[in-house]
């Protein structure tokens, strides 16, 4: 997943804002001058709409400047969404079309978002166009194909920019947005949304497929209002209450089951009790305790089409974290609101823990498209403790093993358009904290240096020089190989290794199979790393590492080439 968020560059900064109540929402004058008094001060704001890696999605400069601001956004959005998967966006082409929907807020250019497509050649695509509920119906025509095998993965994109104060004046004058600028979803001071930006994107693969997994999507489903006397505005509490009712009968999760809720409430003078009465009369009539509800508007304004991925998102981060991102701009209760007043709906105001493993989630569109979906947590099985890894930027998150492949997975055929490489070492002890060892990052000017692998002689070894390496399950398989074979000549190799006695290599046999073990383990390593050699180069014993980095020799032929070489040398001693 990957997206701008008012006031947030990215999902990072949209996480620990969310987790420490900052208010997304601010009174700057960066999209208009504050001319009518009409128009609310306050609204939502992405940084950066101006900036554009033209170059490295091959966009000409004149077009770049051409181009609509959210199509720009909504490429590297793409892009970004597929990298933090995992997975390098060149394995997408060829296989089955990537199906992608995207809504664009409305412009005269709104079919300028195809150029996106074009650009990152990720299959077909198509606009979509419900209003507010836009990216959740995205996401649930992405899930039905994705179940019905015609696609083998989806990128859905929300996008809501508000480039000039005329369709806000429109809103305004309609009554349902926030005179002061304030979001209140479920408090009894709401008066109106506060319009807000933001772009995003998800990536929807089958968990068979996935290498990086935030959530299960279990279940979505939609329905419409129709006509209604009160108007097209209006909500529909009765069609809210059958799409929940349908949903739930249809699944196995039963409404006792959710841990939370995340409900489209915008706090809108009407919104909000027609689909806390809904919510009540389905879920908590099934349910022995109260239920958590909770609404992104609260922190970052309603952003509409793009408004539903940010809860989607918000619900990846209760999985992840294992807590509930809090409401802000909540004092009292609405009194029309009876489920919150009597506690059977209860407004999470501070962060709580997550104790179910479902969250829920309601994106109702303006016109009456309404929209319901249900995820699950996805349980990690970790196959070790996290070994303190040798690439990456951020010292302040956990480095583990599946972290480490998903970075080799993305850079093992080369990424067009990188200008730049670079690397990292890290090293960890115990629960310190991650310490860098090495870093650096160079311009690349394409022509790739030459791979030389240099197999050392005798006098290379050094006490417990394997200790360090066997950490590395690589590493240490190759080794245990190794010792197996040298078993049977009354030798212990990882003795020898991981022995601190500094008379161990006195005995040259001991020199001899210490260093050919840990080159065969190196090579090894290196390999399972997709690292191949242009040159070898080998002295001494190393001449046997060329052998088996040259596939002359298998490992067990070199480890007792080395054996004997080194009996060969303590009987000319003798």
């Amino acid at each position: 997943m990957a997206g701008k968020f008012p006031n947030s560059h990215n999902i990072e900064e949209y996480e620990y804002n969310l987790y420490n109540k900052i208010d997304m929402v601010d009174d700057d004058e960066r999209r208009w001058r504050h001319f009518n008094p009409e128009i609310p001060k306050r609204s939502g704001k992405i940084h950066d709409l101006e900036k554009f890696d033209a170059t490295f999605f091959g966009v000409h400069f004149k077009q770049a400047h051409t181009m609509d601001p959210q199509t720009r956004i909504l490429i590297e959005t793409a892009y970004e969404a597929v990298i933090d998967a995992g997975i390098n966006p060149k394995s997408l082409r060829g296989t089955k079309p990537v199906f992608i929907l995207v809504h664009v807020s409305p412009n005269r250019r709104r079919l300028g978002f195809m150029r996106k497509f074009h650009l990152v050649d990720l299959g077909p695509s198509f606009l979509l166009d419900t209003a507010c509920s836009s990216s959740m119906y995205a996401l649930d025509n992405a899930f039905s194909a994705l179940r019905n095998g015609e696609i083998d993965a989806a990128i859905i994109g929300g996008s809501n920019l508000i480039l000039h104060p005329f369709v806000t004046l429109q809103f305004a004058r309609l009554g349902v947005l926030a005179p002061n600028g304030y979001c209140r979803p479920f408090d009894k001071s709401a008066n109106g949304y506060t319009r807000s930006e933001s772009i995003n994107c998800l990536f929807l693969q089958r968990k068979r497929d996935a290498k990086r997994v935030y959530a299960t999507v279990v279940y979505s489903k939609t329905n419409c209002d129709g006509y209604k006397p009160e108007g097209i505005t209006y909500p529909s509490g009765k069609l809210q209450e059958q799409l929940i009712a349908e949903f739930y009968n249809e699944i196995d999760v039963k409404p006792n089951d959710l841990g939370y809720l995340e409900a489209h409430s915008t706090g809108t003078v009407v919104g909000d009790p027609e689909e806390c009465r809904a919510i009540d009369s389905i879920l908590c009539s099934q349910r022995k305790e109260p239920l958590l509800v909770g609404s992104v508007k609260s922190n970052i304004g309603h952003s509409e089409a793009a408004s539903g991925i940010c809860s989607l998102v918000k619900a990846c981060f209760a999985f992840e974290t294992g807590k509930i991102a809090p409401n802000i701009n909540f004092t009292e209760v609405k009194p029309e609101i009876t489920a919150l007043s009597e506690g059977r709906l209860v407004v999470v105001k501070d962060v709580v823990e997550l104790k179910k493993p479902f969250i829920g989630v309601n994106s109702f569109g303006f016109g009456g498209a309404n929209a319901h979906a249900l995820l699950k947590a996805f349980d990690k099985v970790k196959i070790d403790n996290g070994l303190p890894t040798m690439i990456y930027q951020v010292e302040r998150k956990a480095l583990d093993a599946e972290f480490f492949a998903l970075l080799h997975n993305i850079q093992k055929d080369e990424v067009s358009g990188m200008v730049f490489r670079g690397y990292a070492i890290y090293a960890k002890n115990g629960t310190d904290q991650v310490k860098t060892l090495t870093r650096d990052v160079q311009h690349f000017t394409g022509i790739k240096r030459p791979i030389v692998w240099v197999f050392s002689g005798m006098g290379s070894q050094w006490t417990e020089m394997g200790t360090s390496l066997l950490q590395i399950p690589t590493f240490m398989k190759s080794i245990e190989k190794s010792h197996y074979v040298l078993q049977s000549k009354g030798l212990d190799l990882m003795n020898i290794l991981t022995s601190s006695n500094p008379t161990t290599f006195d005995n040259i046999l001991h020199s001899f199979v210490g260093i050919a073990a840990v080159q065969i383990a190196l090579v090894d390593l290196l390999r399972s790393l997709n690292i191949e050699p242009d040159y070898i180069i080998g002295h001494s014993v190393g001449e046997l590492g060329c052998g088996y980095a040259d596939d002359c020799f298998t490992a067990e032929q070199m480890i007792l080439a080395a054996y004997y070489r080194g009996k060969v040398s303590l009987e000319l001693k003798k």
